[in-house]
């Protein structure tokens, strides 16, 4: 009633102004109109209020009156099975069990399926792949391409595919695809080619124009291309066998395709007459025909060096090599006559290496070095095993008879630790001063409570 009152009141009165003539007569009519439209907006706003609170139901006296609201307001259920067990928001859990399994790849893929089965929503996804990452090294799967396709399925699917140009073009969901881009790059340190399975879970995951697969395409593109770019290939699989390793490895170092390979000791052990058992290590060495024809060129008032050892690395595997070399100027060099033709000198000095725009303002210190006369790999590097290497010698080259030998031997490095083993003594090493930081501040609180 009230509201019919007020309404034909103001149309009363707006019949009234209508009539008279005048800018000021208009203002009002403005202004009363614009009053009639606020106070029909605050009735339609009461009428809604009071329907709200007829429809919402009796709450416990205990709940406050702002969660009567929301709970009325809320009353959608949460899609997907309810989660059932302790929240998986940290990855603790799996980091024991990462340590604690047999570390092999069948432990491995049951930690993740573990994961995946937990929650449908897979929460917790990227701090999970992330520590699977770290313990892959030690479990030995860093070089499985299924392996890396199953930590790739762990991310929920068509959750992260942006759904407009804006979003594909800001990164849409960073933090998810900046993981997945750790996954390939970690395959590519490994020199682990991607598959088709692989774009198909990163097309399923974050869409066609996702960064991920963007970093998929340049794989594809430029891993083809620089299979076959080194000339002197790692093997795939390197032998176990000491022997046959130290071929691969001097034959490497030479790179000669005249050097020969000879054995000059198997591993073996042998039984003393006082009843102690000897263990005899490998020897294998390598020298080539110009080698061996410099080592007769050698001056006999320069003696003979025996180096090392020196490291080294195929792949993860680090070995150690001898060399046998010489002095610089140690090699008789052969006298030129320059008066044995006049007209056709048989040595020039000529600098082909300078131009004319070179800038010769500066010196070069250039170190003359001596020429090496064989390689040796040896289980043992110590002067008894090195010295039946120099008697082996003897036999293709009597020189070395005549010659004085000098033994240069260093120690060389006892235990090699590999970076994921250094990574892991330092991530130790940073969480005990965290927690003994957090146990000082702890101290000063109570501290300071008790004051």
């Amino acid at each position: 009633m009230r509201a019919e009152s007020w309404a034909s009141s103001d149309e009363k009165n707006d019949d009234v102004v209508l009539l008279q003539d005048g800018g000021a007569h208009r203002s009002k009519l403005t202004l009363r109109f614009l009053s009639r439209r606020s106070r029909m907006r605050s009735l339609r706003l009461l009428f809604a209020a009071h329907k709200l609170c007829a429809g919402v139901r009796p709450m416990p006296a205990a709940a406050p009156h702002g969660a009567k609201l929301l709970r009325a307001a809320h009353t959608s259920s949460s899609p997907g099975p309810p989660v059932t067990g302790p929240p998986s928001k940290t990855v603790a859990p799996f980091e024991d069990v990462f340590a604690k399994e047999q570390r092999d790849k069948t432990s491995f893929v049951e930690v993740l399926d573990l994961f995946c089965g937990r929650d449908v929503r897979r929460r917790g996804h990227v701090e999970m792949i992330e520590a699977a990452l770290r313990w892959m090294p030690q479990f030995g799967v860093e070089k499985d391409i299924e392996v890396y396709n199953k930590l790739l399925d762990v991310f929920p699917k068509e959750v992260f595919v942006p759904q407009n140009f804006i979003q594909t073009m800001f990164l849409h969901y960073p933090r998810q695809q900046e993981c997945a881009i750790r996954v390939l790059d970690q395959m590519e340190f490994y020199g682990i080619t991607p598959n088709k399975h692989t774009y198909f879970l990163l097309v399923q995951t974050f869409g066609k124009f996702s960064h991920p697969v963007k970093k998929y395409q340049r794989m594809l593109y430029w891993f083809p291309r620089f299979k076959h770019a080194n000339p002197y290939p790692v093997p795939v699989h390197l032998e176990a066998d000491p022997v046959a390793l130290s071929k691969v490895c001097l034959m490497r170092i030479a790179a000669d395709r005249d050097a020969q390979v000879t054995v000059y000791q198997l591993p073996s052990s042998e039984v003393c007459e006082d009843g102690t058992v000897q263990e005899h290590e490998h020897l294998v060495g390598i020298q080539s025909p110009d080698q061996m024809s410099l080592l007769a060129r050698h001056d006999h008032s320069f003696p003979v060096i025996v180096e090392g050892p020196f490291p080294l690395w195929l792949k993860t595997t680090c070995v150690q090599y001898y060399v046998l070399r010489a002095e610089p100027g140690a090699i008789k060099q052969e006298e030129v006559d320059p008066e044995r033709c006049l007209y056709y000198p048989l040595q020039l000095d000529l600098d082909l290496e300078r131009d004319l725009g070179d800038d010769l303002s500066f010196d070069v210190d250039e170190v003359e070095e001596g020429a090496v006369y064989a390689m040796c790999m040896a289980g043992s590097g110590d002067e008894r095993a090195l010295g039946k290497w120099i008697h082996c010698l003897q036999e293709t080259n009597p020189i070395l008879a005549e010659l004085p030998v000098l033994f240069r031997l260093t120690s060389g490095p006892q235990e090699v630790s590999l970076p994921s083993q250094e990574e892991a003594a330092s991530r130790k090493t940073e969480e005990t001063r965290a927690s003994a930081g957090e146990e000082e501040e702890e101290t000063r609180q109570h501290r300071r409570m008790e004051q």
